[in-house]
């Protein structure tokens, strides 16, 4: 293409690649041209629950803890598909639990599950789970996301955990990574089972489709994307197939977008690939942004409160306004920490950068 879209003249700078940021989160699918959109599986079609038994997962399986493949329902009675990690030392008293999703596009084999074993390790019950429409789980085989579905997705997990024999019922808490961070927020708001809850390199996916990255779309943009991507309802209705906005580059052969160099050094190489993941592959579809565009995850934020929050952001994190913002709208108690020299994707599965010892600290205080 040799001419630029309103849409992405103004939102393309060097600084933060934000054309290709937006492109990654489904925003800018409204403003590709039709020919380089890759036909996804039918809209329609229900998934069964395939489940797999063997160890694939982007980390090393822990020999501190006991893992188990469940399964668990939402109250939209799509069945959701999650890894349940245990401690093995543990004595017969009931433990406090975790659920753990994200980031938005990956599955439960990626940083989800690291968390969730790692936690496991340090003496917590934790289910990482895939999201609906999303890895194993249950849901129309589409690549898509939903505020409302994907919020609840957290509180079915909640559901699960809190009739599990091992759990405690009254010490849940939440982890939600990128783009879960901000459903994870959301869930925590309104489901007053959960006494704590944390996030990592959070995104606020709503504000983000609605507005652009660093709220630069304007009003005359927003309502073209919008209208665009109406449109591609009915070629999606028409074709039976709902169209791709495209994922990563295969290669990084002519990008030097430090952004989209992130991303690939996590999603398309060993370090995270996986099969399943929507990040590692063909991205989500067109109209995703549908959705969120109208509804604001972190209105409500300020009734977290008087549960505490824990906000885990890097200092060179192109999504850290996410976070300040987010720490800014809460109220207390809130704690917001910034990891010197991290950037967004070093909290999904550095070791040595996550603050493990302090996530264990707070949920073992605000879970006791």
């Amino acid at each position: 293409m040799t001419n630029k879209t309103e849409l992405e003249a103004a939102i393309e700078t060097p600084d933060a690649g934000r054309r290709n940021l937006l492109k990654l989160a489904g925003v800018s699918s409204a403003t590709i041209a039709a020919a380089s959109l890759v036909a996804a599986p039918a809209m329609a079609k229900a998934k069964s629950l395939n489940l797999t038994d063997e160890w694939d997962k982007t980390f090393e399986k822990s020999d501190a803890v006991d893992h188990k493949k469940v399964t668990f329902a939402n109250r939209y009675g799509i069945t959701l598909a999650g890894d349940l990690y245990i401690p093995k030392e543990r004595a017969g008293d009931k433990l406090p639990a975790l659920a753990v999703a994200g980031p938005f596009g990956a599955v439960k084999e990626q940083s989800a599950g690291l968390y969730a074993q790692t936690m496991a390790e340090r003496g917590f019950v934790t289910v990482a789970f895939d999201p609906s429409f999303v890895g194993e789980s249950q849901g129309a085989d589409m690549s898509v996301a939903s505020p409302d579905i994907n919020t609840e997705d957290f509180m079915a997990a909640v559901d699960f955990l809190g009739l599990h024999e091992a759990v405690d019922q009254e010490r849940i808490g939440i982890i939600g990574i990128c783009g879960f961070g901000g459903m994870a927020l959301n869930a925590v708001a309104a489901d007053k089972r959960v006494k704590a809850v944390a996030t990592a390199s959070m995104y606020d996916m709503s504000r983000v489709m609605a507005k652009g990255y660093y709220d630069a779309m304007t009003p005359e943009q927003r309502a073209e994307a919008l209208k665009n991507m109406s449109y591609q309802r009915w070629e999606d209705a028409k074709s039976g197939e709902a169209a791709l906005a495209g994922g990563l580059p295969d290669t990084l052969e002519g990008i030097d977008d430090p952004v989209i160099t992130m991303y690939y050094g996590y999603y398309k190489t060993d370090r995270g690939y996986h099969p399943r993941s929507v990040n590692s592959n063909a991205g989500w579809t067109v109209t995703n942004p549908l959705s969120f565009m109208n509804m604001p995850l972190l209105t409500y934020v300020d009734e977290i409160s008087p549960r505490p929050m824990l906000l885990i952001a890097g200092s060179e994190a192109h999504s850290k306004y996410f976070s300040d913002d987010a720490y800014a709208s809460a109220a207390d108690p809130k704690e917001l920490m910034i990891i010197d020299g991290a950037d967004h994707c070093d909290l999904y599965d550095q070791v040595d950068i996550i603050p493990f010892d302090k996530l264990q600290s707070f949920f073992d205080k605000n879970l006791a």
